[in-house]
């Protein structure tokens, strides 16, 4: 007589949601994510008090839209958002971390596919709660100026839900530049010189074909998304955010490009 003993499923088998969780973990205990976030919120709630507190209405600034005045911050916390998706990639090569994961995830893709997410998600929530606090605290000091306004005027809302998604796309921008290069001081080098100082170089240059491509650059689309006024000679909100979605992708197939196939190497 013989028998047969059935082989129990693994209830610790690799799926979406683990690997999820699993990035959620190490993004919320790592010191360089709350040194980070912080930094950004303290940057645009710290800017914005100072704007608030320091306008006039004849300083000149009259002509600035309310919402890029208090959150004239993000352009900095941009950086710092920056950093963070660099370190939340790239950070695990230099560290060694990456081997862990990629044998406890042999599908590497599914990796920064959670990372993405996580990281987006985050950074999302954190920016629109404190665009939301930063603005009412600053409109405390210009309510008596021409600055003054609420979130219920026309183009607030979408301007500071806008802010934030800027500031998640390009996080997500710079994290697909840290899992192609897999080198902090390269990903952040290619950051801020691709992204920051390259368009700046390229508007010197007297095309009327180079001034129109550079409206759909990421921190030129991002500027698009956080003013509650539509920008002379800007594209549309939609465009703009779909310029920096298209950016962001791109980011991120090079990287899943290079994975898929380390997965098919094996």
């Amino acid at each position: 007589m013989t028998t047969t003993t059935a082989t129990a499923p693994t209830p610790y088998g690799v799926t979406l949601p683990r690997v999820l969780r699993s990035e959620w973990h190490k993004l919320r205990t790592l010191r360089s994510t709350w040194i980070s976030a912080l930094s950004a919120v303290v940057l645009v709630l710290g800017i914005g008090i100072l704007m608030g507190t320091t306008y006039t209405s004849d300083g000149g600034d009259s002509d600035v839209d309310t919402v890029v005045l208090t959150l004239y911050g993000s352009q900095l916390a941009g950086i710092a958002l920056a950093v963070l998706g660099i370190l939340v990639t790239a950070g695990e090569y230099s560290s060694g971390l990456a081997r862990a994961t990629f044998t406890a995830v042999p599908a590497r893709t599914p990796v920064l596919w959670a990372k993405a997410a996580v990281l987006g998600t985050t950074v999302l929530g954190l920016s629109l709660l404190t665009n939301l606090t930063t603005f009412l605290t600053a409109q405390a000091f210009l309510d008596d100026t021409d600055q003054a306004a609420a979130l219920t005027d026309d183009g607030v809302l979408a301007a500071l839900a806008g802010n934030a998604a800027g500031l998640s796309l390009l996080a997500l921008l710079a994290l697909g530049l840290g899992a192609a290069l897999r080198s902090v001081p390269g990903a952040l080098g290619a950051f801020i010189g691709g992204v920051l100082v390259l368009p700046e170089v390229i508007g010197l240059l007297p095309y009327d074909a180079v001034d129109t491509a550079l409206r759909y650059f990421p921190t030129q689309a991002a500027g698009v998304l956080g003013s509650a006024t539509p920008l002379p000679g800007a594209p549309s909100a939609g465009a703009a955010l779909l310029a920096l979605v298209l950016w962001a992708a791109a980011a991120l197939a090079v990287p899943a490009f290079l994975l898929r196939r380390q997965d098919v190497r094996g």
